[in-house]
């Protein structure tokens, strides 16, 4: 059963099947999908996976899936990377009577796809295209999770927007900013373009481009320089995997040119980052962008699950592993 995306932010509720697949280029719509459902399902243990993983060993998951103990904890399974190569194994798993939650999440998948046309022909399977978003979802988003708050005026609305580059994830991480900081719900537009701290995200794209573009030197010169606060670490990684997305989403488009979808793709990619795009689509492909992918979900996991670590030691050993993985 194909959903839209709208109406299960609306009431997760609707999302009926045992088996949804998850595709597109909006990573932040699929996170913020991925919480309802685990807060509709508060007593399930999440189980996470990758699909790699699961195909090294596609029976042992697929016992574990089937063979359920009736003194088990409910399981829900959220499979990540997901394309092609697992659609046979969902096969399998839709001739079984399984009562287990599995959601498979997608990058973007064209019209050539098995795996997303095999779901949208499949009643008995669920699939939810999650695309970009456009200013005016971005705008419902602010008005609902800054509803109370005074001084919601049109020009701080447009510069929230404006610093979210038409980003949900990072347009989130600037809404919980912005209810931490105005605890009494009086938003003041100075100390509000000096929260959302334009310049010093500019520094940090900096950094970002020239690790993805494998300039060693100047990778190393702006990690000395370039302030990084413990406290935004996952605006960080965000900021990173945005990058590595738009990348991935071009270098999956077929039959074009790499400027051509550098000039078509949607949202629009601002002129002034058109030829930095450009310079990293030449050292990137899909299996290093997966790997990388790979290796900030870890990290954001460990940040989250172990307090003593050092986030700022471990970011920069993390940028400086992207810089060298471009040039490898």
């Amino acid at each position: 059963m194909i959903y839209k995306s709208f109406l299960l932010e609306q009431n997760i509720n609707n999302l009926k099947d045992n088996i949804t697949l998850f595709y597109g280029e909006n990573a932040g719509l699929k996170k913020d999908l991925q919480k309802k459902i685990k807060s509709n399902l508060p007593n399930s243990k999440k189980i996470i996976y990758f699909q790699d993983e699961i195909l090294k060993k596609p029976d042992s998951f697929f016992n574990e899936i089937v063979n359920a103990s009736l003194f088990e904890k409910e399981k829900i399974y959220f499979i990540y990377q997901t394309n092609d190569k697992i659609l046979d194994l969902v096969k399998l798993l839709e001739t079984k009577d399984i009562n287990k939650k599995i959601f498979l999440f997608a990058e973007l998948l064209d019209k050539k796809s098995k795996l997303r046309s095999y779901f949208e022909k499949t009643k008995s399977l669920g699939i939810v295209a999650c695309y970009n978003d456009n200013e005016t979802i971005l705008k419902k988003i602010i008005f609902t999770k800054l509803a109370k708050y005074e001084g919601l005026s049109t020009e701080n609305i447009n510069a929230i927007i404006e610093n979210s580059n038409l980003d949900r994830i990072k347009l989130n991480n600037e809404l919980d900013k912005i209810q931490t900081y105005f605890k009494d719900k009086k938003i003041n537009r100075s100390q509000l373009l000096s929260l959302l701290n334009l310049n010093e995200n500019d520094n940090f794209d900096s950094l970002r481009d020239a690790a993805l573009s494998g300039k060693n030197i100047i990778t190393n010169k702006l990690l000395n320089f370039t302030l990084i606060e413990n406290d935004k670490t996952i605006f960080y990684l965000n900021n990173i995997n945005q990058r590595l997305n738009k990348l991935n989403e071009i270098l999956l488009i077929n039959n074009k040119s790499i400027e051509q979808c550098i000039n078509e793709i949607k949202p629009p990619i601002f002129w002034k980052d058109k030829p930095t795009i450009m310079e990293q689509t030449k050292k990137w492909n899909l299996e290093k962008i997966q790997l990388v992918l790979k290796k900030t979900f870890d990290f954001e996991i460990k940040i989250k699950t172990n307090s003593t670590v050092d986030k700022n030691v471990i970011l920069k050993k993390l940028i400086v592993e992207i810089c060298n993985i471009a040039n490898a």
